[in-house]
C-alpha cells in the first residue's frame, strides 16, 4: 500500500494530534454488463474496522489495520501497513446506488456497483376523442 501523511481533524474538544499517517491500499476496478467491480486489497482487516460510504455522487472507503505481532514478539520485517486507510472516487450517474453492495473475504473487499437499468422502449397508445 501507498502511503501519505495528512492532517487528520480532531472532534471536538479533541487536542490536535499533529499529521497521521494513511494507506492507500491498491485497488483494481473492472466493468461487466451489470456494472463496475472494485477489489480492493485490504490484508489483517475486518468487517467491523473498515467503513463504506456513498454521498453526493462519492464512494468512500476508509478504515483502520490492526497490528497482529503477538505481544511477546519483536517486529522484524513489515509488509503490511499498520494504521489508517482511505480512498474515494467520483461514481457517474450511471451508477445504482441503492443497489451497491460490498463483502469482504480473506482480506479482499468487493464492492459490485450496478449500473442503474436503461428505459426500455415501449409503444404508447393513442385514444381518439
Amino acid at each position: 500500500m501507498d502511503q501519505q501523511i495528512v492532517k487528520v481533524n480532531e472532534g471536538s474538544g479533541a487536542a490536535p494530534q499533529g499529521p497521521q499517517v494513511v494507506f492507500t491500499p491498491p485497488i483494481d476496478i473492472f466493468e461487466t454488463d451489470e456494472g463496475l467491480v472494485l477489489l480492493a486489497d485490504l490484508p489483517g482487516v475486518s468487517p467491523d474496522s473498515v467503513e463504506l460510504q456513498v454521498q453526493d455522487n462519492k464512494l468512500v472507503l476508509y478504515g483502520k489495520v490492526i497490528p497482529h505481532t503477538p505481544g511477546n514478539a519483536r517486529l522484524i520485517h513489515e509488509e503490511f501497513p499498520v494504521g489508517d486507510f482511505l480512498r474515494s472516487f467520483i461514481l457517474s450517474d450511471e451508477v445504482d446506488y441503492e443497489r451497491i453492495s460490498a463483502k469482504l473475504n480473506n482480506g479482499l473487499l468487493e464492492v459490485v456497483l450496478p449500473k442503474i437499468p436503461k428505459a426500455q422502449p415501449r409503444r404508447i397508445p393513442i385514444q381518439g376523442d
